[in-house]
């Protein structure tokens, strides 16, 4: 049977597009390439289409490769279109690609899509609108005003417009067609109303746009996503409960994205009665507005148990732990499986696939045994967030042909739990951490007997400083990266930095303070400076001081969340690089990454919150430079005797920066358990010499059986034979 094409379109004009190229990448990584042909394709700001690069498909934003499109992608027209896909599954956000418009062409091409139509799309997207057709239906909304934006409003007109609606303070102002919250407000005064109108007006740079001004309801907010059954019935999901971080009043883009930003529970902490309430008003609301296929509803449900509708959304994101991925957990489905289920759903809806295809998306491939593989995620360290992260993209990309994936979570009494998909999907480690005690509790002396492979995803602390590693080796488990030493000596920057000058590599001058140092430290100090925990990474805690009280007030940060000793350094100014290295002995350095940070040291949101930060691969470099920090970071490679994998951050320095007037690569940390997030820059970096992230965590697996397995190997194709 014919594999379908599947185009993944992600990307677009609107504001939402950094979150666009997260749901089009986890579409992509997850859909069952043994039934379809997956291509990857992206639309620029200007509207340009191209089929992407699976290398550019991992990057962190899209402006670390919209500029290297026109040489290094395949532009096609929308007409073209109808020739290289025979379905198209829509991974954009926000105008132009959920509010009818990319419907309206998709339908004009004749071209099969998933999700809403063009009615539906265009309703969803505008909130005014939308809002009248839910009152009709008796669906109760937040009481409020459209408000058209004009020279001639102004702070007495607009406290006018909310006593004449009956609008208190505090209230709501939020764009009448945006999403991901942009441009959304919470208001107390009278002085503020103005200005967030204003702000949500302006919030999309290209066209002004009404605003809408709404009572603040109190309650509890949740999410909840409704899909189409296999028989095309309305299926709701178990409600989202969204608990907003302390000293916030509402889900703002940081808490929606960041790893480990606010908590969600799922199902809703609420009555078996009120569950019920909010799916069938949810399921009535994707009625009345004649959506399709899938749904994402938010709303609250108050004190007097009264369900309050404030924003339908034709589509869902699809980051790995969305609401979409984490509902469909609760019935025990995988990404993939949700995702081809969806596509299944439309498929049929356009009688495109018979009974004969059904079965063939379903057959799998034979093998005669898979590797059963533990990942480890979560842990103690400041770090757990990440790790969270990182597992749980680690297990998805798990060949399902190849491997048996395990999920473990590592509580931060270092102590493993089993957990399943609901639990794997969590946003948070604090979600999970709540649901220990109906968990099922699993002994590290047991893991021989679960498992053939353990796969460490935790970043810092024990999970990376030789701890675990060293409890694998006493259960004679073969594991991923470094050996005991290795993990040791890299976790901690300074010993690192002090070993790697003794071998002739450029590194910080640095010194260790503690709280009683810190004074007579910060008299003698050559500014700027670079103050940090020596043994934490994904730059936690990291502060650039320019003078001694900026100095002082970060150590006594840093004193204060439990640090004994900092890592005062040399700021080194040149371009900064991140170079992930693949190998154990063999080993092949990946193309350097430029990463740019808008504060002169790159913040943990710049490397993980969708559309901040930036990352350049290849670095912007002359390709003499380039070979010198690649043959450079091999040196440092080996003679740290890394195995497996790393990923070594530097600054590179040309000769007229350079303080020994030649180029040099000054070592700043080398990680042994990289990030593994979906955008991670090794992942780019992989791709760029042709690995897709599936096969790069197979390559690590590999070479850790290699490293970490020999006896068992020779065991394997050895013969015993008895002394005669």
């Amino acid at each position: 049977m014919k594999k379908l094409n599947v185009g993944v379109l992600m990307g677009g004009k609107s504001q939402e597009r950094e979150v666009s190229l997260n749901s089009g990448r986890t579409i992509c990584d997850h859909l069952d390439i043994f039934a379809y042909n997956v291509i990857p394709l992206f639309q620029t700001t200007e509207g340009t289409l191209y089929i992407l690069p699976w290398r550019f498909l991992h990057r962190g934003k899209t402006t670390d490769f919209v500029h290297k499109l026109s040489t290094d992608a395949q532009e096609v027209s929308w007409d073209d279109l109808k020739e290289l896909v025979d379905f198209v599954y829509i991974a954009q956000h926000g105008r132009y690609g959920e509010d009818g418009c990319l419907q309206g062409l998709l339908e004009v091409l004749d071209i099969p899509y998933l999700g809403s139509k063009v009615f539906a799309s265009a309703l969803g997207m505008d909130k005014h609108v939308q809002k009248q057709f839910l009152q009709q239906a008796d669906i109760r909304t937040p009481r409020g005003v459209c408000v058209q934006f004009s020279n001639t409003i102004s702070s007495a007109s607009l406290l006018e417009l909310l006593k004449k609606n009956q609008i208190a303070f505090p209230c709501i102002v939020k764009p009448r067609y945006e999403g991901s919250s942009f441009g959304v407000s919470v208001v107390h005064s009278e002085k503020a109303l103005y200005e967030a109108v204003v702000k949500a007006a302006q919030v999309n740079k290209d066209r002004l746009q009404d605003v809408l001004i709404e009572e603040k309801i109190v309650g509890m907010e949740f999410s909840l996503i409704v899909i189409a059954s296999a028989n095309n019935e309305l299926q709701p999901l178990l409600p989202t409960e969204v608990v907003y971080e302390k000293n916030t009043e509402f889900w703002d883009y940081n808490q929606k994205y960041m790893p480990g930003r606010s908590l969600k529970f799922t199902p809703a902490r609420c009555s078996q009665d009120a569950l019920f309430l909010i799916q069938e008003t949810c399921k009535k609301v994707v009625q009345t507005l004649d959506m399709t296929t899938i749904a994402r509803i938010d709303g609250f449900l108050t004190s007097t148990n009264d369900v309050v509708i404030i924003d339908p959304n034709s589509f869902s994101g699809a980051a790995p732990s969305s609401f979409l991925f984490k509902q469909a957990a609760e019935v025990n489905m995988s990404h993939t499986q949700l995702i081809n289920h969806l596509i299944e759903v439309e498929l049929r809806n356009y009688n495109l696939l018979s009974n004969e295809m059904s079965k063939s998306n379903t057959k799998k491939m034979k093998i005669q045994k898979k590797t059963r593989v533990a990942v480890l995620m979560g842990g103690n360290s400041e770090e757990k967030e990440i790790s969270l992260e990182s597992g749980r993209n680690v297990f998805y990309k798990l060949s399902p042909y190849k491997y048996e994936p395990i999920a473990l979570y590592v509580s931060k009494k270092l102590e493993l739990y089993k957990i399943d998909q609901k639990h794997l999907v969590c946003n948070a480690t604090a979600e999970i951490e709540h649901a220990l005690e109906n968990i099922e509790k699993i002994k590290w002396s047991d893991l021989p007997k679960m498992c053939d492979f353990v796969f460490i995803a935790l970043h810092g602390g024990h999970g990376e400083n030789g701890s675990v590693q060293g409890t694998l080796e006493m259960l004679d488990l073969p594991y991923n990266g470094s050996g005991v030493l290795t993990s040791a000596l890299c976790i901690d920057k300074f010993q690192t930095n002090h070993f790697l000058r003794s071998k002739g590599f450029a590194t910080p001058v640095s010194k260790l303070i503690t709280k009683d140092t810190i004074v007579m430290v910060s008299d003698s100090c050559n500014f700027p400076a670079i103050i940090k925990p020596y043994n934490d990474g994904c730059s936690v805690g990291v502060h650039k001081a320019n003078n001694p009280k900026e100095l002082m007030q970060a150590a006594e940060q840093l004193f204060g969340a439990g640090k004994k000793k900092l890592l005062l350094e040399e700021y080194i100014s040149g371009i900064e690089l991140t170079v992930g290295v693949l190998g154990n002995d063999e080993i092949t350095v990946l193309i350097p990454s430029q990463a740019v940070a808008a504060q002169g040291i790159l913040s943990i949101e710049e490397k993980f919150l969708p559309g901040q930060g930036e990352n350049q691969t290849p670095a912007n470099l002359p390709q003499a430079a380039l070979d010198f920090v690649q043959k450079t970071i091999a040196e440092v490679y080996r003679a740290l005797e890394c195995k497996g994998y790393s990923r070594i951050d530097c600054f590179y320095q040309n000769e007229k920066i350079s303080p020994t007037k030649q180029q040099r690569l000054v070592i700043l940390e080398v990680n042994t358990l990289p990030g593994l997030t979906p955008a991670t820059c090794i992942f780019h970096q992989a791709a760029e010499i042709g690995l897709k992230p599936m096969e790069f965590i197979d390559n690590i697996i590999q070479l850790g059986l290699a490293l970490h397995a020999p006896k068992k190997a020779l065991v394997r194709v050895g013969e015993h034979k008895e002394l005669s």
